[in-house]
Order: structure tokens, then C-alpha cells, then sequence
């Protein structure tokens, strides 16, 4: 009863559904792994592995591309009560919102006292990876829904 009349008071309050849980188990497994992947790149394949010259560029965009990816499934999974994603127009919102961030974040390494560099590459493959990011994540969302139950 107390429950039902503080959700009446405010009607933006989270309310957690098992489609939501399904969504942030499957963001979380994505987003650690992706991670992982990011991690073995920067750390162990770019210090220690020949890389043939014409794979090189693959390799310096991957972190990107794939951080990029990871920017719905990130938010739905730590930032729950901020974006909801529940409608695709709410993922387009914080798909958009992730780019505007990491196009921030690129543009700051203009400055030289990070010690970055500034690519144009980088940018990029950000769109790409927010536009398959994007995709995916539509796509798990509409087959969410589908196994939604109403009462």
C-alpha cells in the first residue's frame, strides 16, 4: 500500500520489471566482455604482437569502435534510473548523448597537457559504433518486449 502511494507521488520513480532485469543481465554480459576485449587490445596485442602494417589502423580503431558499441548497453546497465530505454526514441536520446561525449572526449585531446593524441579516425568509427550499438541494442529491446507479459 505505502509502495502504490509513493509510486502515485512520484510517477517518474523506477519501478523494476523482469523485462528491465533481462536487459541489464544481457548489457552487463555484453559490457564486461566487450570490455575484456578492449583491455586485451590496448594492453596485450597492441605492446606485444606484430601487427601487419595494413591490419594497423584496424587495430588502432578497435578500442574505439567497440567502446562505442558498448555505449547503450553501458547505460542501460549502470545508469538505469538516468535512461530508461525502454521505447526506441529514449535509446536514440542516450545513443546520441554517449556520441556527444565521446566527440568531447576526442576534441580534448587537442590539448597537449593529456598527453593524446586528436584522430579524426577515431570520431569516425565512434558513429559507426554508435549506429550498430544502436541497432543491436533496438533490436534486443523489440525482442524484449515481445516476451513481455501484461497483466
Amino acid at each position: 500500500m505505502v509502495i502504490q502511494m509513493v509510486f502515485a507521488i512520484f510517477p517518474f520513480t523506477y519501478q523494476p520489471t523482469q523485462t528491465n532485469m533481462y536487459l541489464k543481465n544481457i548489457s552487463r554480459t555484453i559490457v564486461i566482455v566487450g570490455t575484456l576485449l578492449i583491455w586485451v587490445i590496448k594492453f596485450f596485442i597492441r605492446p606485444f604482437v606484430s601487427i601487419p602494417y595494413n591490419l594497423q589502423p584496424l587495430i588502432d580503431i578497435a578500442p574505439n569502435l567497440i567502446g562505442s558499441i558498448l555505449l547503450p548497453f553501458g547505460a542501460c546497465w549502470f545508469f538505469t534510473r538516468v535512461f530508461r530505454l525502454q521505447t526506441t526514441h529514449q535509446l536514440r536520446i542516450t545513443c546520441i548523448f554517449g556520441f556527444l561525449l565521446v566527440v568531447c572526449n576526442e576534441f580534448l585531446q587537442l590539448i597537449p597537457v593529456f598527453g593524446r593524441t586528436f584522430d579524426i579516425l577515431d570520431i569516425s568509427f565512434s558513429i559507426v559504433g554508435v549506429i550498430i550499438g544502436y541497432f543491436s541494442f533496438a533490436k534486443l529491446l523489440i525482442k524484449s518486449e515481445q516476451w513481455r507479459v501484461y497483466p
